[in-house]
Parts: C-alpha cells; structure tokens; sequence
C-alpha cells in the first residue's frame, strides 16, 4: 500500500509539473530607441532563453530611435530560440518609425486599441551641411495649351519625386527593401510596410489587423496571453504552439546597468559630464595632489566618452567643445583682456549645439542646457581669473633686516649649518655646536651667511 501511495504521489506531482506552462518574459521599451534600451533588450531576450521562457512580450510605446539600435534588436529577435511578440500598448501608445520595422520583425505582432504604428521613413544622419534637401513645396501643375496638365508636372508630383537626392534615395530603398523582408519573413503586408517607409502612412490598431499588418488586438498583456493561447508560430525553422493562457508573466525591468547606460547615454547628461571631467583634470593640473579634482574628472571624463561613442556624435562637436573648455581655462592664466575667454564660449556652444548627428526626437540637447553651462563655465573662470588679479596685485611683505629674529636649524654641522628663517633656508654660522630643530637667533648678516646664536644666549652680539 505505501509503494502504491508513493508511487501515485510521484505520478501526480509529474503531471503536475508537466502540465504547468512555462513563464512569460515581459520587456518595456517606453521612450526614444538608444543603446540601452537596445542593451536591455537583447540581454532580456538571452536571458528568457536560459531562463526557460516560451514567449517574450515586447511592449512598445516609442516614437522610434536609432538605426544601430534598432537592427541591435532585430538581430536578437530574429535570431531568438524564444518566440517574441512585439505589442504597442498600453492604449494611446505607438510604434512609431523604429519601432513598426521591430513589430514587422517579431514572430507575433499585437496591438492595443487606440495605438498606433507606421511613419517609417528613416531619418538623414550626417553632418550638419550634408543632409539632403528637404523636399521643395512643388507647383501646382500647369495646363498645356490643350488644357491637359504637362508629364513633367505629374513627375513632379509622383512619390519619386520626394526622393530625389541621391542619398536620400539610398536610404529609403534600403529601409523599403529591409522592411519588406521582415514583412515577408513574418506573412505580413509587405506592401503597405513599404508604403510606410516610402510614404510615412501610419494606421491605428483596428485597422492594422483589418490588413494584415498586425495579428491580433488586446487590451493588456493577460488579454494577449489568452489570444495567443494554441497559436503556432515558426521560431528558426521549427513550429512551436503556444500554451499561454494560464502561464505567468514574469516582469523583467530594467537593472542596475541599463538603467545607468540609459542615464549616461542621454545627450545631456554625456555634455555634462564631459564638461565635468575636463575642469576636474584642469584643476588637478593646477593644483597637483588634491586627488579629488583628478579622480572625479577622470571618472566623469571616462563616462562621457563611452556615452558618446555609443551615440550619432559629430567629432567636429567635440573637438569645438575641448577647444571652448580650454580657451575659458587659458583666459584664468593669460592677458587676453577676455579675447580667449569669449572665444571659448562661442566655440563651447557651437560644438554642443552640433554635438549630437540626427534629428531623431529624444537625443537632442536642449539649448537652454547649452547656454546655461557655457555661462557657468564662463562665471567659473572669471571668479578664478579676478582672484589671480587680486593674489597678483597684492603687496609683498618686506623682509626686513634678519638681525635679531628667531630661526629654526634645519640640519647642524660642525662649520656650517642651515637654518629656516621666515620660510627660506639659510647658511648659518655659530660659535657653539647647534642642534637640529633648535631655535637661534641672528646677530648678524655676513652676504647670504647669517651668524647666528642659541635663542636666549646674550653674550655675543649685544
């Protein structure tokens, strides 16, 4: 009877067991599409892989980000042994430019209702100088003399005709190209992706499934998990069916290094602590030993650069910038009567305004910021540059005749010895043996020799 038990019991916990679904991963995107949340992502989906996971949720809300970033997440979508489900929720969110190409890359793509996606036009990342030429407002079409308007005018107004630089024509059919595949890949409107990339359309949610551009709608992730529950998907070349329903959801956010790689690769706080590092090198420079000017600024100056490498950066932004901050030191140390200094400051607020290369919102640096710390910059120095003036314009104290003060030996020796007197080192000479750290006085002054005494000995001088 006890082995029967035992072995019901063992029967029942392995059914138990097998019958429990394995977890979901939820990741949040909430925000502009940047090198941490790429990091977030990338490492959430590895980890729900070894975690055991059978479906990643990517909720999305972002008006799009950058193209390094976004392919960064494809990669891992498409390369996932976990399926993932893109959703733009919660309601009144989008997934606007970057973020529709990573709905069109994931295995299953969900919408809440009242969001959106599309406008997937890539954006010009280059130099300032080097965009392409925005499209001009175009004529109104001219009738010929039979009263039918010209084949150039209609030229003139086609699709093509918005795309007629030939940078810019590179970069949308390279978008069109790629998105279309995904849309392929994944059984989806791969015309309308390409009208998306071409055109900027974009489409609500109710719409969007209507087309096949997504797959289903729900209200919030518990509602998706029951929408997906028995969906098959293939995931690198292998059906797998979801059993989704009644499995946990598992909220995975963001650690302690996406949140502090979110923090630093923000545009502004990288210019701030940039800033930071370069002054705190420059008075450790000026004032060798203080340790903590130099170990603040090296920490923030190593921050800073490892933030800007990892963003769309002009060098020629930085290299304004170094020269600004160096030229607003050099104003503190020599006579330019303000020339370096302003100069700086125009240079300072040229680089930083230049800093960051795209037009994508969420990584620009607001200008505010810009002339609120070239303007501290500038206070800083003058504060330093008017004590130097006042240290320089105040008198020395006169020495006086040494004859009757009190010295300190330094070293003693039999002939000559070296005495401190109001903080110099002289030679000294005594008729008597010295010691080391004994106090003497001067009696009399012999060139750069003093003659000296042991402090209360009245024989010899008076």
């Amino acid at each position: 009877m006890l082995r029967a038990a035992a072995a019901l019991l063992v029967f029942m916990f392995a059914c138990i067991c097998r019958a429990a679904p394995a977890p979901l991963t939820l990741l949040t995107i909430d925000g502009a599409i940047g090198p941490a949340s790429a990091d977030y992502v990338v490492r959430g989906i590895h980890r729900a892989a070894s975690d055991g996971s059978q479906l990643v949720i990517l909720q999305m809300d972002t008006p799009g980000g950058l193209d390094t970033s976004m392919r960064d997440i494809i990669k891992a979508i498409l390369g996932s042994p976990v399926p993932v489900a893109g959703f733009v929720a919660p309601s009144g969110a989008r997934a606007a430019s970057a973020g529709t190409y990573i709905l069109f890359a994931s295995h299953v793509a969900a919408m809440a209702p009242g969001t959106n996606l599309g406008a997937a036009t890539p954006v010009q990342v280059g130099a300032p100088g080097m965009e392409p030429d925005r499209p001009k407002e175009r004529p109104r079409p001219k009738d010929n003399a039979s009263g039918k308007k010209t084949e150039q005018s209609d030229k003139a107004g086609s699709p093509e005709a918005a795309t007629s630089e030939p940078m810019t024509r590179k970069q949308v059919n390279d978008a069109a190209a790629y998105i279309r595949g995904l849309a392929q890949m994944r059984g989806r409107n791969a015309d309308w992706a390409e009208r998306a990339v071409r055109e900027s359309v974009s489409l609500p949610a109710e719409e969007a499934v209507k087309m096949r551009v997504a797959d289903v709608m729900a209200a919030d992730v518990r509602a998706l998990a029951i929408a997906l529950d028995g969906k098959r998907v293939s995931v690198l070349g292998q059906d797998k069916v979801l059993r989704t329903r009644d499995a946990p959801v598992v909220d995975a956010q963001p650690d302690w290094r996406a949140r502090l790689l979110a923090v630093i690769t923000n545009p502004s706080v990288a210019l701030l602590l940039m800033t930071i590092g370069i002054y705190g090198l420059f008075f450790e420079f000026m004032n060798p030993g203080m340790a903590v000017p130099g170990v603040v600024g090296a920490i923030c100056l190593l921050l800073a650069m490892y933030a800007l490498q990892l963003l769309p950066v002009n060098y020629a932004g930085i290299a304004l910038i170094l020269l600004g901050l160096a030229f607003m030191v050099a104003e503190a140390f020599l006579p330019s009567f303000g020339v370096l200094g302003l100069g700086g400051i125009a240079a300072f607020v040229t680089g930083a305004v230049i800093l960051i290369d795209t037009e994508l919102p969420g990584f620009g640096i607001p200008l505010s910021l810009i002339v609120g710390t070239a303007l501290v910059s500038a206070a800083l120095i003058a504060a330093v540059t008017v004590l130097a003036l006042k240290t320089r314009r105040k008198a020395l104290a006169p020495t006086g005749d040494p004859v009757g003060t009190i010295a300190e030996v330094v070293s003693a020796a039999e002939g000559a010895s070296w005495v401190r007197l109001r903080g110099e080192i002289w030679r000294a000479e005594s008729a008597v043996p010295l010691q080391a750290s004994q106090k003497v006085r001067v009696v009399r002054r012999k060139g750069l020799v003093l003659e000296v005494v042991p402090n209360g000995n009245r024989t010899q001088g008076e």
